[in-house]
């Protein structure tokens, strides 16, 4: 079945939280943090007052009704800042959503959103080990600084 995409809606922010908690990568064979971990402050950077700043988009991807996904930018300083004019990336989807080419559409509706509104390049930060840094390049995105667990990728728009 295929996704619908859109903009989130105001009466659906709140679900930015659980998909943050989706969006943390959790190596084969690790047990997963607990669900409060988002509580965090450096967590809470990517979802609190969602909406109210420049650079806050969300597109969500709907099957049957259900928010089966999400990708949004903000520009904070997060894992991926890399300076205060550009967007971080945050995108994550079900389990059972992943792979199916939802997140890279997902992708690619946010990048073109984000150039008509001015922005010259966005930013993310993703695990080394993350299966997705393969899709992050496809959709654009190029290694522009690491540490030792993490790539800092930059998509110029």
């Amino acid at each position: 079945m295929r996704a619908e995409i859109r903009a989130i809606r105001n009466n659906e922010i709140a679900i930015l939280r659980e998909f943050l908690y989706e969006a943390i990568f959790i190596p084969e064979g690790v047990t997963p943090p607990p669900r409060e971990i988002v509580d965090k402050p450096e967590l809470r950077v990517y979802t609190d007052d969602f909406g109210t700043r420049r650079g806050d988009n969300c597109l969500v991807a709907v099957i049957d009704n259900k928010v089966v996904g999400a990708v949004w930018t903000r520009i904070m300083d997060d894992y991926g800042h890399v300076d205060d004019d550009t967007p971080s990336f945050a995108i994550s989807l079900y389990k059972d959503y992943r792979a199916q080419g939802i997140g890279t559409r997902l992708m690619k509706e946010m990048l073109p959103l984000l150039k008509t509104q001015g922005f010259k390049k966005a930013s993310l930060a993703v695990q080394k080990a993350n299966y997705a840094v393969r899709m992050y390049e496809k959709v654009g995105f190029h290694i522009a600084d690491e540490n030792e667990e993490e790539y800092i990728m930059v998509c110029e728009l």
